[in-house]
This record gives C-alpha cells, structure tokens and sequence, in this order.
C-alpha cells in the first residue's frame, strides 16, 4: 500500500512516461504480456501495445497471462476485438495459481485463440451490472445479457456444445468453475503450471482460426521475452484501487484547506489539486455510488466554514471528519468495487482523524491571530521598553527602538536620565511612559 502510494506521488510530481525498450526485432520470439488487475483503459492500451509489438517485433506466439477481478464491458469488447484482429497467434493463460478470470475476464479469455490455466485457478461469474454495483434494472439486464451471451456463443462455439453452455451460465446464472472443470467441458485448451510447460504442451499444434488461417505452432528453442507495462501504465492501473483513490480525494481535500487557511504558496494548493485529478480518474472507472461524493464535498464545506467562522471550537470539524469516513464508506460499499480491492477502515479512520485535527489546528491558530495585538503601527509599541535620554519633568525624551520620541511621565513622577521606561500609551506622537523595573519598585515602596 505505502509502495503504491510512493509510487503515485512520484509519478504526479516528475510526470514520468517510462516505456521499455524495444527488444531485438529480427528474432523469432515467443511474447508475454502480464495482464494482472481490472479491466480499464490502461490495460486495454498495454494489450494493445503488446499485440503490435508483436507484429513488428517478429514474435510467433503471444502469451497474455490473465489474472483480474473483471471491469468494464466496453473496455472488454475492445481487447476481444484486439485479440481476434491479431496476426499472431494468442494464448489467454489464467495463472499464476490462485489467479481468476472473472466477469470480463472470462470472455477475454474465450477470445484468445487458445486458452489455459494454471492449477487453482478460476473463470466465470460474469454477469453484468450498474456502473455504481447495483444489479442492471430489468429490462437493460436482459438486453445487455442477450449481448454479452451471444458474444460468448459466438467466441465458444468451436469448443462445442457443452462449452457454449458453460460460457452462456457464467453470464446468466453468474457460474464460476475450476480450471478442471472447465477443461473437461472443453471451455479451455491446457492446464499448465507456468509458461514453460504452457510452451511444451502448445508445441507442434495447429491453431485453426487465426485472421482465417491455420498456423502450426513450432516453439522449440526460441527465447521468451516479456513486455511490461510502462510507469502510466502502471499508475492508472494503480488508480482503480480504491485505497489509494480515497486518499488522494481526501488529502487533495486536506491539502486546498491548508493551502486556503494560508494563503500565498503554491505546493499545497497545487498538489492537493492534482491528487484530486487523479482521483477523479479512479472515480470515473470504479463502480462506485456517486452519493458518497456529497458526503466528501459536505465535508470540504464544513471545513471551509468553521475556518471563515472558528466559533463551534471543533465541532465543525468533527462534523467534517465523520461526513469524510461516511463518504468513503458509500462510495465504494457494493460487492462489484471489493473486485477492485476493499476499502481499509484503519485508512479511512486515518484519513477522517487527520481532517478534524486539520480543522482543530486552524480553528486554534486564527483564534490565537484574533487575540495577538496589532504586529504594526504605533500600537505595537505599547508595553515596550526604552531609555530615558532628556529627563521627563514631567516631559523630556526617551529613546525607543532607536529613535526619539517625545515622552511624559504617566503620573506625573520625574524620571532621570538614564533610568528605563515602559511605554503604556500614546496620544498623538506622544508617548506616556511610567518607571520599569527597579526604579518602579521602589518609588511604590
């Protein structure tokens, strides 16, 4: 998590774009790309770029090993369609062991023009959904079902009957099975233990449909090569956790107050503005309910109020830290968003605390600014010591923070040359002054 975060700030602050370099391309290589984490934007771009790597990189097979929890259906039918346009052949391998591909996942790997997967591994549940978790209302779920379903038809049908009907109950009926079970129904091609041995089994077959060709596969001795996302890859991938997408909608939240409580820099202000951004990218893949931003923004005004109008000593900010925590509980409280990873309590207890001790703290120093005497002017020299320089009989001079000022004595009582002063008024560019110190003491003796 701490790694994540590190890696976050990083990237927003030196902006990053880190692309690895091109392999030698004259060679016949086998290619792997590892697509682990939700179905968004950023891994449909990282396949793609895979795909057309391979083609210009001279790769004959292409490995994507899948493991994710689902995501968008759109993004989805974009890489179906990448893969099914691709030249080279490609193998969709769900591992490592204990990966899944899950809703969107599945019909991806019903793409490939092979699948695999590793021992304790699983595919289905796909059935669709809201974009905030919700089940689909009746009439858009069937409609977006008889789609999804004749999609994976149309993508199963050549592994016969039995397949087809796996591929249609993991959509309808949310089914998910093991990797035995769904290469004894024929669902997929292999089960392998890792690439190697995915390899070795593949070796020598004939892949019947690839752009309408069938191409036998020879992989003997050829080196294997990986290709791994890039930094903004990464990033965004890392953006649809929704641990870190609270936190950046929190401590933007947090950092624009600070920068607001004092006014005149630009770190504050400019980072929290950023992390928003970036949150906003998470907000708008994520399936969340959108009910939780009003508690956030609920709790960005209340901030801002007892800030403007420190009177409720805390208890705006208090408010503000419990309209915080509620709104990251709503945003993302529905099963669809755990796939993504489940929002931490200790996070969202931490994040809550830091904005009521933000708004304490600055309801106590604009108090404290409220009660501190004027810093400038002639008032600030009240209570100030100087030196009598021309006795005061009752009026003379005293010097004060190195310069003459007329003076007379508070009480009427000369003062000598010589003798400190402390300055207790001034009346028109005339400073009342009474004795300091010792002098004092002992003329009230």
């Amino acid at each position: 998590m701490a790694r994540h975060i590190l890696l976050v700030i990083l990237l927003m602050l030196l902006g990053l774009l880190f692309v690895p370099p091109h392999a030698q391309a004259d060679e016949a290589h086998i290619l792997i790309l590892e697509a682990d984490g939700p179905i968004v934007p950023a891994m449909q771009n990282y396949i793609e770029r895979g795909l057309k790597k391979a083609e210009d990189d001279n790769a004959v097979l292409i490995i994507i090993r899948l493991d994710t929890p689902g995501g968008s259906i759109s993004t989805m039918e974009d890489i179906v369609k990448n893969i099914r346009d691709s030249r080279i052949p490609v193998v969709i391998y769900v591992a490592p062991r204990g990966a899944m591909a899950a809703s969107a996942g599945t019909l991806i790997t019903l793409a490939g023009h092979a699948a695999a997967m590793a021992p304790e591994t699983v595919i289905g549940a796909a059935s669709p959904i809201n974009s905030d978790g919700s089940d689909l209302h009746e009439t858009s779920d069937r409609k977006v079902k008889e789609v999804l379903t004749a999609m994976a038809r149309t993508l199963a049908e050549r592994r016969g009957p039995q397949a087809v009907d796996l591929a249609q109950r993991t959509i309808t009926d949310a089914e998910a099975v093991s990797a035995g079970e769904a290469l004894q129904v024929g669902l997929i091609d292999y089960i392998a233990s890792d690439n190697r041995d995915l390899i070795t089994q593949m070796d020598g077959t004939t892949l019947p449909d690839v752009r309408g060709k069938s191409i036998t596969l020879d992989l003997t001795g050829l080196p294997i090569r990986t290709l791994h996302m890039s930094l903004i890859e990464r990033l965004l991938l890392i953006l649809t956790d929704p641990n870190i997408v609270f936190t950046l909608l929190s401590l933007g939240v947090i950092l624009i107050i600070l920068e607001m409580r004092a006014p005149g820099g630009w770190a504050a202000g400019t980072i929290g503005a950023t992390c928003l951004v970036l949150s906003l990218y998470g907000l708008g893949v994520l399936p969340i309910n959108w009910l939780g931003l009003v508690f956030v923004g609920l709790a960005f005004v209340l901030l801002v109020v007892e800030i403007i109008t420190p009177h409720s000593f805390g208890a705006l900010s208090t408010a503000a830290a419990l309209s915080i925590a509620v709104g990251g509980l709503i945003l993302f409280n529905n099963d669809n968003v755990r796939q993504f990873g489940k929002i931490s309590i200790p996070i969202l207890v931490g994040q809550s605390t830091l904005v009521a001790i933000l708004g304490i703290v600055s309801v106590y120093f604009v108090m404290r600014v409220r009660h501190q005497p004027p810093l400038t002017g002639l008032a600030q020299m009240i209570g100030q010591v100087g030196e009598v320089r021309v006795a005061l009989q009752p009026q003379g001079m005293v010097f004060v923070n190195g310069e003459l000022w007329k003076a007379e004595s508070n009480d009427g009582v000369a003062i000598a040359k010589g003798e400190p002063v402390q300055i207790v008024e001034i009346q028109e560019l005339m400073l009342k002054v009474k004795p300091e110190g010792t002098r004092k003491k002992k003329e009230d003796g």
